[in-house]
């Protein structure tokens, strides 16, 4: 049961229960866990049962997928205030797909799926609201995908910097390690740093730690043109 005035302005302000009616909230509430981990901890498996869905509050999370080779691959990083493992409520998915695990020390809420959706059934026009964001990540999934089936490494590189540029001051943070973004782009971590330190001699960015200031966004869109 969650009882913290913070958390539960965290989860109300959240869109999959802001539009809930306040006594069908409380139940959710009623039934969320407050869940603290520390950096490094598993929150679950790939292949465990998928019974609860999650509201990152602090910290963050890293999901990945283990192929069938054997390979390690970053599916995406959770931020604070996103929420993940929902969308397995309604496509019949039994077992998690990805493996969760805390790049940094986090704290979150986890909520019961089933209940969840039961309460969902009575509440039908909240499902449109629903839809709306899920349509949101399906059409920022199709973007990762696009990423991912361009030829050549730099012109993933690239594409993913212009992605991560969009609605942003021409400064782009990089939210996890660079060897974590390399997996998620399908290369090898010392390729992703060789093309950004290419990128840096060429003039078009310049790069501390995990900051990366686009210093010529036009031409970097037609580096690979």
């Amino acid at each position: 049961m969650l009882t913290d005035p913070a958390t539960l302005s965290a989860l109300r302000r959240h869109h999959l229960f802001q539009k809930l009616p306040l006594d069908v909230f409380q139940d959710v509430c009623d039934l969320a866990i407050f869940r603290r981990l520390d950096k490094g901890e598993t929150l679950f498996h790939q292949g465990e049962n998928a019974d609860r869905f999650y509201l990152l509050i602090q910290g963050q999370i890293k999901l990945t997928r283990v192929l069938l080779e054997g390979q390690e691959k970053l599916v995406e990083v959770i931020q604070p205030g996103e929420s993940f493992a929902e969308a397995l409520l309604f496509n019949g998915t039994r077992h998690y797909p990805v493996t969760a695990g805390a790049l940094k020390a986090s704290s979150l809420v986890s909520i019961d799926g089933a209940h969840y959706r039961r309460l969902l059934e009575e509440q039908p026009r909240i499902c449109l609201d629903l839809l709306a964001s899920f349509s949101i990540r399906l059409h920022q999934r199709l973007n990762e995908i696009d990423t991912l089936t361009v030829g050549n490494a730099s012109r993933r590189v690239v594409r993913f910097l212009c992605q991560e540029l969009e609605g942003s001051n021409g400064q782009i943070q990089l939210r996890a390690p660079k060897r974590l973004i390399a997996s998620q782009l399908g290369i090898q971590p010392e390729t992703f740093s060789r093309i950004l330190h290419r990128l840096i001699d060429a003039g078009l960015i310049d790069m501390e730690r995990r900051t990366i200031r686009v210093l010529d966004s036009p031409s970097l869109a037609q580096y690979c043109e």
